[in-house]
């Protein structure tokens, strides 16, 4: 096999570095998004909002992530993929800080837009460099760096609680871990791949509309983050209303739903590489849907909350394939995955409305169905993920992505 000259080559060891480089910035990024969803009902007392006005102004981060990604291609062939994450990635960690600031709702919708477009263009840029890595090590690592960010927003959650427990200021808070987040970003960058665009190399559309291959592979992870959405959000209602469980228990409906979430973004590494991304997310389709029917036909709360831990189970690796697959699909690998991340951002923005909309005029058990047929489509749509299983080229060399982009958001 012929090696691409257009196609930078790495050292094994440089190429270990980048994996935990790469981790370490899916941490930080899963931080910010945990320090900030512990506050926001501190949020809302300042800046004086209702309910509903809140509800409003949450849309925003998803409005504002869906428009930037497309910006992301273009930052990186300016720049290149190590600078354009370092910049991107502290945009997003110092947007922390905005959304305290803001004493009212139209300042509050202005500063959760800022804060979804940084969230969105760092989060293109880095799953493209995790593909890249992923490419080179010929092995998967996708599943993981999605855990890992599971794990950094366990720590931020976990931190914002105990602020808010204590009484602190939000705006002290959130400045003071933007700080630090910061900080731990910028040298994690430092270990990135530094891949960079070749002279003369036309730079890509800053605004376009995603690959046909994008839309295939993004709609099937708008099946998994709809279901995502719809459990994270509605499971504890769910047992409350429909199966008249105690609060205590109810809660516990989320918590299963995220743990089994955890647990299998850590390990489901080793199970795409010995079954491929095909067969994994179809078997996890296959659990995703009994989760779903245990859900919808369960006796009693128990059966319920099994069901629930099967749903979080099935679609947990959907979306770390959907991004892998994306990175290795056409000629333009950040294209491709900022198309993905549009669409799964999209299905996590109408996930709760869509099911709170469907049970007022049905039922919760009806809107559950939706998500169980959902989870039935993962098991019909899986093969469209084939390209995430193509890691080898002839001769066992580690495949490059496509020529024609830095391969990064």
């Amino acid at each position: 096999m012929t090696t691409d000259p257009a196609v930078p080559v790495f050292g094994t060891e440089q190429i270990r570095r980048a994996r935990y480089a790469i981790a370490a910035v899916f941490t930080v990024h899963g931080a910010v998004t945990g320090s900030f969803a512990t506050r926001v009902p501190w949020i809302q007392d300042h800046a004086s909002v209702s309910a509903g006005q809140l509800g409003l102004a949450l849309a925003f981060p998803a409005v504002g992530a869906s428009l930037a990604m497309p910006l992301a291609s273009s930052i990186s062939h300016r720049f290149g993929a190590r600078n354009a994450l370092r910049g991107l990635l502290a945009l997003w960690t110092l947007a922390l800080t905005l959304p305290a600031l803001a004493p009212n709702l139209i300042t509050l919708c202005a500063a959760l837009f800022v804060f979804g477009a940084s969230a969105g263009m760092s989060d293109v840029a880095m799953n493209a460099l995790g593909v890249e890595v992923e490419n080179r090590l010929n092995k998967s690592i996708m599943s993981g760096l999605h855990g890992m960010w599971s794990v950094g927003a366990l720590i931020g959650s976990a931190a914002g609680t105990v602020a808010a427990h204590i009484g602190t200021d939000a705006r002290l808070h959130h400045t003071l871990a933007a700080l630090v987040l910061t900080t731990l970003g910028l040298v994690a960058c430092q270990g990135v791949l530094d891949l960079r665009s070749e002279p003369g190399e036309e730079p890509p559309p800053r605004f376009t509309l995603p690959p046909k291959s994008a839309l295939v592979i993004g709609a099937v992870g708008f099946c998994a983050v709809f279901a995502e959405g719809a459990s994270m959000d509605w499971s504890a209602v769910y047992l409350r209303d429909i199966m008249g469980s105690s609060a205590g228990l109810a809660a516990a409906s989320t918590t299963a739903f995220a743990l089994m979430m955890a647990i299998a973004r850590i390990s489901g590494d080793r199970i795409v590489d010995r079954f491929g991304a095909v067969r994994t997310v179809r078997a996890g389709g296959a659990l995703a849907t009994l989760g779903g029917l245990l859900v919808v036909l369960a006796p009693g709360p128990a059966v319920a909350l099994c069901g629930f831990g099967l749903l979080g189970l099935g679609v947990a690796v959907v979306v770390p394939l959907a991004f892998a697959a994306a990175g290795r699909s056409g000629t333009n690998p950040g294209r491709a995955i900022a198309g993905v991340a549009t669409i799964t951002y999209t299905s996590g923005l109408i996930a709760p409305s869509a099911i709170g909309s469907l049970a007022e005029t049905t039922s919760l058990l009806v809107s559950f169905g939706l998500v169980t047929a959902l989870a039935f489509g993962l098991v019909l749509g899986a093969g469209v993920l084939r390209s995430a299983d193509r890691k080898v080229a002839e001769g066992g060399v580690p495949q490059p992505a496509p020529s024609g982009s830095p391969t990064v958001g």
